[in-house]
């Protein structure tokens, strides 16, 4: 007897285990089966559902699944045996098999008593919630947490209150806030890290699902901390990450993750989580364009939704596949329906945001058919979501109304509509502090600011279309975001990926194996993003001013607004105060112009001259030019320039132009931007000199120049570290650094420029209290910008005209270091006679074309002066 009240004890240690160390919980329940026959029937069934329980916190389905069969089969007693049987149904609902996960959990119901019955409405919410019946999964986990206050069972009721909390946040239901908090407060009491840490990630999403994406990183970020200090696997966790990229949108990041996602959940065999992945992956395409992927995997992920009884996450999965279908170009009775039943679906089983999506593109179609009253219906119905929700959802309200009164021929009060739903927007996006988070979250505004653009262009005055051009275009630039806060985990960080590069590139060099490095730099990367994610927001977005007030700071220079309108490329151009539209032809034309260009000139500096590559690029200039001037010409005469260019256009090197050749060009992200930096006084403080590592060019450049600067700061050879050259810019009137540079197109703020202790980041000078009133990069790429929807740029460029540069001097092509010196002194020296940063780069890269040199006509051309110059 007393063995047997022995393995007793033990097989319900290792059940209590579970939760806090499951590989140990293992361990203790594999000593009470090695008893063999002396073990009794319950305590082998207790002892083989801990081992399933483990392995389920694990991530192995398949062998928990195993071991909870085997308990079921070893109990003795009708307690016993249901025990084994809600187990069994919980981790059956994981692996995606949910009617017979709810016909065992429902089967052990009638078997158990006080805490027990507890945990079996417990159990059976979670089935319910699995399949979509949200309902009666929140009378389960209330009735849950009930009998857990009764009978007094803490672990219960932090359990029910964990999940109950969790379904509210999905569903967007306010009236049990604390369930999570309450939740993880119980389980860190009973020494529960790991239940505790899942209730605090369960947090960050509720935060998430209420718009504060900033505090939901902040959560996501410091949870998984636990998560790496009990070293258990949460692949499923991985799709509420991506829900939160997606929300901003961060578009590349999020598709990485539903990837690894569907690797991971396929690895392990969770087949429940698996499909939710697959869904993801079909979201992420749909936003991505990637029409054929989106469909494709939609329906694959909703072939396995029915498989597994839940209907409303088919109907999730149906709304991604019918609406890459509408974009696609389908246009059909047929889809209509369809778009109809799944909104109609989605709205009843709780998923608002896809239904309202779904709801205004069945509108557009109904349209689109010549269905007039039918759309005015579905539209007046999406409409009511300006009222409630998340702020994206609000807007896409908006959206629907300006849709309406379209479709009813009053464009004024659709362009009302319009700017309501933007100005929410604005205000959202004020709310994420980190630049990158600003870039990204401008995919929200495309199709209302793309309406608005059609509307103003529609009534042909020129005021309007400038107007809603400016509207939606670089307003993370146009946001002066507050000095972000000292992070010491940020700076730490930063400092080691300093060191990590530095080691990497000696490796590189000298030809050695460099994997582990690679890794830690990836790995250092992700966790930089994560904590500069973490910036609170702050700052209202300017204005667009009108164009009386453009022309009160323009004086005698023109500006030329270029703007994308469906498949043309026009111009709103301001001279003296009055306003002039045009249209430029096909925008595919000039982008492929401006890649030839670009094209060209670049292999005049790899592949030396030829008269073939010079004829490519006259040729190519010529082109671009005729196609961008011709239809100014006769308003531009001989005057200084302020382009503003789309996206497609943001890398042109405008000097290797004819009409821009010798002409002052200053390049804005916005006409907004422009007019914030031509407004800004320049800080007093003396010149900076830096100089890079691995470039004598570099080192000759910066001495000569600290000739033509007296007074001046100046860093080369061991000096030239990161810390003290940011030191350094801090209220500098000018900088100017030479060194070798790296545009990093898949993160620009990764963008980097080499110093004696390895890269200065773009990520660095968001933290530069003054920045100085002029920058001058003498790098290869340096002036390139990653470009977002919404024209967002991001780079050097963006971060130093967020923070208060007036100007920045850089390249948007790779320049030979020799070339590059004589021009960069003959700029200093006309800069130091007087003349504004646009005249003396003009009249330079004039002169310096004038020697005939290909090599100098590249280098010419590839700088570029951004800002206000």
């Amino acid at each position: 007897m007393a063995d047997s009240a022995g393995s007793a004890g033990a097989a319900q240690s290792a059940l209590d285990a579970v939760q806090r160390y499951p590989r140990e919980a293992i361990a203790v329940a594999q000593r009470v089966l090695a008893g063999g026959r002396a073990v009794a029937g319950d305590e082998r069934s207790t002892a083989e559902r801990a081992i399933g329980l483990a392995l389920r916190e694990l991530n192995d389905l398949p062998g928990a699944l195993r071991h909870l069969r085997r308990a079921e089969r070893a109990a003795t007693t009708p307690r016993a045996r249901a025990l084994a049987r809600m187990s069994l149904g919980y981790v059956l609902a994981n692996a995606g098999r949910t009617a017979a996960a709810l016909r065992a959990v429902t089967a052990a119901l009638p078997q158990l008593t006080g805490a027990d019955a507890g945990r079996a409405r417990m159990q059976r919410g979670v089935v319910l919630h699995y399949r979509g019946r949200y309902d009666e999964a929140v009378r389960d986990y209330s009735l849950a947490v009930d009998i857990a206050q009764r009978e007094g069972d803490r672990l219960l009721e932090a359990r029910a209150r964990n999940n109950r909390g969790l379904l509210n946040a999905h569903r967007g239901a306010r009236g049990r806030d604390d369930d999570l908090a309450r939740s993880a407060a119980i389980f860190e009491g009973l020494g529960l890290d790991l239940a505790a840490a899942d209730a605090r990630w369960n947090l960050g999403i509720a935060v998430g699902q209420r718009g504060d994406t900033v505090g939901a990183l902040r959560c996501f970020a410091e949870v998984e901390q636990d998560y790496d200090r009990l070293a258990v696997p949460r692949p499923a966790l991985l799709l509420d990450r991506f829900e939160l990229l997606l929300s901003v949108p961060l578009l590349d990041e999020a598709v990485e993750v539903a990837a690894v996602a569907v690797r991971e959940l396929n690895r392990r065999g969770m087949a429940s989580d698996l499909a939710e992945a697959l869904l993801a992956r079909a979201r992420a395409a749909l936003l991505a364009g990637d029409l054929d992927t989106a469909i494709g995997t939609a329906a694959q992920a909703r072939a396995r939704f029915r498989r597994q009884g839940r209907r409303t996450w088919a109907a999730f999965a149906r709304h991604v596949e019918l609406r890459a279908e509408f974009r696609r170009g389908t246009r059909s009775a047929a889809l209509l329906t369809a778009l109809v039943r799944t909104a109609g679906q989605l709205d009843a089983t709780g998923w608002p945001g896809p239904a309202l999506t779904t709801r205004i593109d069945a509108g557009r179609l109904a349209a689109a058919l010549g269905r007039a009253d039918r759309a005015a219906d579905l539209l007046a119905a999406a409409a009511r979501a300006r009222r409630w929700g998340t702020a994206p959802g609000r807007a896409q309200g908006w959206y629907a109304l300006a849709l309406s009164h379209r479709l009813a021929g009053d464009d004024r009060a659709a362009a009302r509509a319009l700017r309501r739903g933007l100005a929410v927007l604005d205000s959202h996006r004020a709310s994420l502090g980190a630049t990158e988070l600003r870039a990204h979250s401008g995919a929200y505004g495309q199709e209302l600011a793309a309406e608005g653009l059609d509307i103003a262009v529609r009534s042909g005055a020129p005021a309007r279309v400038l107007a809603w051009a400016e509207r939606w275009r670089a307003s993370a630039v146009r946001t002066r975001a507050a000095l972000p806060p000292a992070d010491p985990d940020l700076l730490a960080a930063l400092t080691e990926l300093r060191l990590v590069s530095s080691l990497l590139e000696d490796d590189l060099l000298a030809g050695r194996p460099a994997h582990a490095l690679r890794g830690r730099q990836a790995r250092l990367e992700q966790h930089i993003r994560d904590l500069s994610r973490r910036v609170p927001g702050g700052g209202a977005v300017a204005a667009p001013p009108g164009v009386s007030t453009l022309a009160g700071r323009l004086g005698p220079r023109v500006l030329v607004e270029l703007v994308a309108h469906g498949e043309r490329l026009r111009a709103v151009l301001v001279r003296d105060g009055r306003a002039t539209l045009h249209d430029l032809g096909p925008l595919a034309e000039a982008a492929n112009r401006a890649r030839l260009l670009r094209f060209g000139l670049r292999r005049l500096v790899t592949t030396g001259d030829s008269a073939g590559v010079r004829a490519g690029v006259a040729h190519a200039a010529t082109a671009l030019d005729r196609q961008l001037f011709d239809p100014l010409r006769r308003h531009l005469g001989d005057r200084p320039l302020v382009v503003v260019p789309i996206g497609a256009l943001h890398a042109v090197p405008w000097a290797g132009l004819p009409s821009c050749a010798g002409r002052p060009v200053t390049v804005a992200p916005s006409a907004t931007a422009w007019l914030a930096a031509d407004r800004r006084d320049a800080p007093a403080g003396p010149p900076v000199l830096a100089a890079g590592p691995r470039l004598p060019a570099a080192q000759t450049e910066v001495r000569q120049l600290a000739g033509v600067l007296p007074g001046a700061r100046v860093f080369t050879g061991a000096d030239a570290t990161a810390g003290a050259l940011t030191a350094a810019l801090d209220g500098a009137a000018l900088a100017h650094i030479a060194a070798h540079g790296t545009f990093r197109a898949d993160n620009p703020l990764f963008s980097r420029l080499e110093l004696a202790d390895g890269p200065l980041l773009a990520y660095e000078l968001e933290r530069l209290p003054r920045p100085p009133g002029c920058v001058v990069l003498s790098a290869c790429d340096s002036g390139l910008s990653g470009v977002r929807p919404g024209d967002e740029v991001m780079g050097f460029t963006a971060v130093l005209l967020a923070r208060g540069a007036r100007c920045l001097v850089a390249t948007v092509l790779p320049v030979p270091a020799e070339p590059t010196t004589a021009l960069m002194l003959d700029l200093h020296r006309r800069m130091r006679g007087g003349a504004r940063p646009a005249r003396a780069l003009a009249d330079a890269q004039a002169a310096f074309v004038a020697t005939g040199d290909a090599a100098a006509l590249a280098t010419a051309a590839a700088f570029v002066c951004f800002g206000a110059g």
